[in-house]
């Protein structure tokens, strides 16, 4: 029996102590993060499946693993030594698991989980469809504990401060905005679970998760009192000195549960019920409850000009590091065994040489030829690809840097692109131009623009199957919520757009096994003017790199087309040539040639 199944068969004893028929176990963690600490990588551990998105079940006949396709080969390839089996989600994130649940199980039987890594949200759902089928949901279990043996720590990692030269903005300033929000809302204080939401209203930053430059902690603001709880161990001294001095009491993270189970009406304590763990909720009294929006989530949304200043200065480490890595890629692919790690790898080694850099903002996408059509592909030694001077590589990446997070995707021929894939590379650059070049009225919504990035695609009876933009943080997460482009009646699609917030543009296109295409920068919302309809907004595309223009069929493209794409990489090249050597200036001039 291997280690995996081996975990299997310990989870079901526990199982049956419990009087469970089934345990379901999310990638998530107690703050509903899109990438948990070591700690709570328990659906991983115990099925093998490394992927950052999908969640397990596990009963007494059967152990299955739900995730959508952008994972699909990675999973068959990871649970093919186990018990586990693959369940294909054909919508991703559809909860079509609960489905499964509901087909399997009988009357009476029992579903567990812990309650502590599900939103009350979540739990809402779950519990509706299950006991529409007279299957009781239990999520008072935590089993894991009794069957991971050597399960990692919390982090211990140091906090520390992210400074008003980089953010605009005290800590005061914005815990005085935060009470000012919820006083209006007729609360007395509110409750913070979301990691970025609670480094973003600190000015904290940390190291406790991978990709994202935050710590694991709790926070209530209150309108006289202010909390945050986490280990001590983890703030210097100086620092921890200078939160007392503002008036920010220290408590233990897990005291959380105390103070909560012990507030009391007249208290009125603000909740997101979309990112409070049922476990959490259920110690709140109820007449203290008040259900309302994340208020830091929408502040953080909007960027002021400090953070907008410092985003445009990391647009430019960011456009010098790719520069140097695909110069050096031209060079690298004279010789053999150059794979796609080694273009990983070389990439973060060339963004760190650029300072004030702390690690990728997520795992890079580096897809040639079929990996590429492959969205959340992610190329691991040994069983990467090895590139060659023919074909195409898809490269997605992002660096956190001091002074912001970026985000960027180029496509790229490595030797004479089809006919074909000119055409579709072109048909995606006018749905990234479509938006890049949208002028629009204020409260427009995603889900209204995400049309104009995959008309060109649909005129050809093509498409694609992700979002075609996402917010971006400030030296936070990568992926922020609450805006972005999609086609779904999501927060992501029906959030309305305003000044200041900074998105992804990255439509795509995907053809299995041969090839991957998308064009992605990074855009912040801007005012265009105002008139007697109303305030128009507009794009100000901040990415600064080169568009391959061996991948453009320029009859494809309109006259207004062709002068966006000239003037940006007019732009790309005035602001980046400064910073390079005589070599790569060439080389830039001739990558943002007019045509």
């Amino acid at each position: 029996m291997n280690t995996i199944d081996q975990s299997i068969a310990a989870l079901r004893a526990q199982m049956s102590q419990a009087k469970l028929d089934a345990y379901i176990i999310p990638s998530s963690d107690p703050h509903q993060s899109e990438y948990p600490a070591e700690h709570w990588n328990t659906r991983s551990w115990v099925s093998g499946f490394t992927g950052s998105a999908g969640l397990a079940i596990v009963t007494q006949d059967h152990a299955g693993v739900w995730t959508d396709s952008r994972y699909f080969l990675q999973a068959e390839e990871q649970l093919a030594d186990s018990e586990f089996e693959l369940h294909k989600q054909l919508i991703p994130h559809a909860p079509e698991h609960i489905d499964w649940l509901c087909q399997q199980l009988s009357k009476g039987q029992r579903v567990g989980c812990d309650g502590l890594l599900f939103s009350l949200g979540q739990i809402n759902r779950l519990g509706k469809a299950l006991d529409a089928k007279g299957i009781e949901l239990d999520y008072q279990h935590d089993l894991i504990p009794a069957v991971w043996a050597d399960r990692p720590a919390l982090p211990k990692t140091p906090i520390f401060e992210h400074a008003l030269h980089y953010t605009g903005q005290s800590r005061q300033d914005k815990l005085a905005l935060i009470q000012q929000k919820i006083q209006a809302q007729g609360a007395t204080a509110c409750l913070l679970t979301t990691l970025d939401d609670i480094a973003w209203t600190f000015n904290l930053r940390g190291s406790d998760v991978e990709c994202n430059p935050v710590f694991v902690a709790y926070a209530i603001v209150g309108a006289n009192k202010v909390q945050l709880f986490m280990d001590q161990e983890k703030i210097p001294a100086p620092l921890q000195t200078q939160l007392e001095q503002e008036g920010i009491e220290i408590l233990p993270y897990r005291a959380i549960t105390a103070i909560l189970d012990t507030l009391k009406a007249p208290h009125r304590l603000l909740v997101d019920k979309d990112t409070v763990s049922i476990s959490l909720y259920d110690l709140i009294d109820e007449e203290v409850v008040l259900s309302g929006p994340n208020v830091p989530r929408q502040l953080k949304a909007i960027k002021n000009d400090t953070e907008v200043g410092h985003i445009k200065a990391a647009m430019l480490k960011d456009g010098v590091a790719l520069t140097r890595l695909y110069r050096w890629l031209d060079q690298a692919l004279e010789e053999d065994g150059i794979t796609e790690v080694d273009v990983s790898q070389k990439l973060d080694q060339l963004r760190r040489a650029q300072g004030d850099y702390h690690g990728e903002s997520f795992s890079a996408i580096v897809g040639y030829n079929g990996n590429g059509a492959i969205v959340h592909y992610r190329p691991t030694p040994g069983s990467c690809a090895t590139l060659r001077k023919e074909g195409i590589l898809l490269l997605d990446s992002g660096g956190q840097y001091t002074n912001g997070t970026t985000d960027i995707t180029r496509t790229t021929a490595l030797g004479e692109p089809t006919e074909e894939q000119r055409r579709n590379f072109t048909l995606v650059l006018k749905g990234h131009i479509a938006l890049a070049r949208l002028r629009f009225p204020k409260g427009t919504r995603g889900i209204q623009m995400d049309t104009l990035a995959r008309q060109p695609l649909w005129e050809h009876m093509l498409n694609y199957g992700h979002g075609t933009g996402h917010g971006v943080g400030f030296f936070l997460n990568v992926h922020e919520p609450p805006q972005g482009f999609a086609a779904s009646i999501s927060q992501r699609g029906t959030t309305p757009f305003e000044e200041g917030m900074f998105t992804s543009n990255e439509p795509g296109f995907y053809k299995t096994g041969e090839y991957g295409i998308r064009i992605e920068n990074l855009v912040l919302t801007r005012t265009a003017g105002s008139n007697e309809f109303g305030t128009f907004l507009e794009f100000e595309t901040l990415t600064l790199f080169p568009i391959d223009l061996r991948l453009i069929d320029v009859t494809l493209l309109s006259p207004e087309e062709k002068n966006w794409l000239n003037s940006y990489h007019a732009e790309v090249n005035r602001q980046l040539a400064p910073l390079l050597d005589e070599e790569e200036k060439a080389w830039m001039a001739d990558q943002c040639r007019a045509i």
